[in-house]
């Protein structure tokens, strides 16, 4: 069985899904970091498929930097320049090729979680 990557988005202050909210997938090696994907949240906060799908899943680090900032100013909760978040950087370790990774974020303005989800 070949794993996959998984995430997902919600809007802890207004109790919703984020929708619309960019998000970037980026392998990291010592050689340096490779954009692996570029996709947006739909109207459940999650991406239409797995970021990294079962084809390009291999152990390793990776980043996923949500854009947070473009969504709160989007969703009105962005408050005064400059944000108290802006770009949310994750980074995290895959170290089972065969697991469904799932790297969910709950957002606010002025706070941010993540966990390894199933």
């Amino acid at each position: 069985m070949t794993g996959y990557l998984t995430t997902h988005v919600l809007d802890t202050a207004k109790g919703c899904p984020a929708a619309g909210l960019r998000i970037v997938l980026t392998r990291i090696t010592p050689e340096g970091a490779e954009v692996l994907a570029e996709m947006r949240t739909n109207a459940d906060g999650r991406t239409d498929s797995p970021i990294l799908p079962a084809a390009d899943f291999a152990c390793g680090t990776y980043e996923l930097t949500f854009f947070a900032g473009d969504y709160l100013r989007g969703s009105g909760q962005a408050g005064a320049a400059p944000l108290f978040l802006d770009d949310v950087p994750i980074r995290f370790g895959i170290n089972d090729a065969g697991a469904h990774f799932h790297v969910p974020l709950l957002l606010s303005p002025y706070g941010y979680s993540t966990y390894r989800g199933s």
